[in-house]
């Protein structure tokens, strides 16, 4: 990437943040209902067109604090460590979540994070739409899952760095691996669903009043549990 390519996409990357800020104080304030595009736009400062260049739906505006973590899980994967299993590194990265207090894993009392969750969990429209984020990335993970048992892992961390297309394009029915293509299926629903779980765990109990630091030991002990139903010991 030379230097002016790089600065066009840094300049992009900042206006793709600077309307979501501008959106999400708007929906924190208003409603996210009670805030139409227009008025995110006359916020960001830009014109309508601009907006849904940048964001195609209204719902996408409020999401986008999700983007980077889209392909995250098929990224831990295709980067684990050698000898890592692709569930032990899942698992040591959720850890490592739960000790870093990463909004991601629900595992957060900053005041400003709780209001964006109550918000997200609050609208239906953007729980439905934040099924259609948590669907791509199982996606993401099923490809790069089916990479390391078809031993064609040496591609995955190049399908891992983009989203895949809905149809993640794994073997169909009848042929040789479709066995493998299941498992990679089942695997990363199985992944995505505990970490649903556990992040939704540890955001209710932060909403009741409970502080990140009193949940902490509890949340890492689920977190085992979690793993090692699906086959990961805790890690050291």
């Amino acid at each position: 990437m030379d230097g002016q390519t790089s600065l066009r996409q840094r300049k992009k990357q900042r206006t793709y943040q600077a309307i979501s800020d501008a959106a999400i104080d708007l929906f924190l304030k208003e409603g996210f209902d009670r805030v139409s595009v227009a008025e995110v736009a006359a916020a960001a400062l830009v014109s309508k067109p601009t907006l849904f260049r940048y964001f195609p739906t209204k719902e996408d505006l409020a999401l986008y604090r999700f983007a980077d973590h889209e392909g995250e899980a098929s990224r831990v994967v295709a980067g684990r460590a050698p000898g890592q299993t692709p569930i032990a590194a899942l698992h040591a990265h959720f850890r490592a979540g739960l000790d870093a207090r990463d909004p991601v894993t629900g595992l957060c009392d900053v005041p400003e994070v709780l209001a964006y969750h109550r918000l997200l969990y609050g609208t239906p429209t953007l729980v439905a739409r934040l099924y259609e984020y948590t669907t791509r990335a199982e996606e993401a993970l099923a490809r790069t899952l089916y990479a390391v048992a078809s031993g064609t892992e040496a591609t995955a961390a190049a399908d891992a760095a983009t989203p895949p297309p809905t149809d993640p394009e794994l073997p169909g029915p009848g042929e040789p691996t479709r066995l493998e293509a299941l498992t990679a299926r089942l695997t990363a629903g199985q992944v995505t669903a505990a970490q649903r779980i556990l992040a939704l765990d540890n955001w209710r109990r932060i909403a009741d009043g409970e502080s990140a630091d009193a949940v902490y030991p509890s949340a890492v002990i689920a977190a085992d549990h979690a793993f090692a139903i699906l086959g990961s010991p805790a890690p050291h």
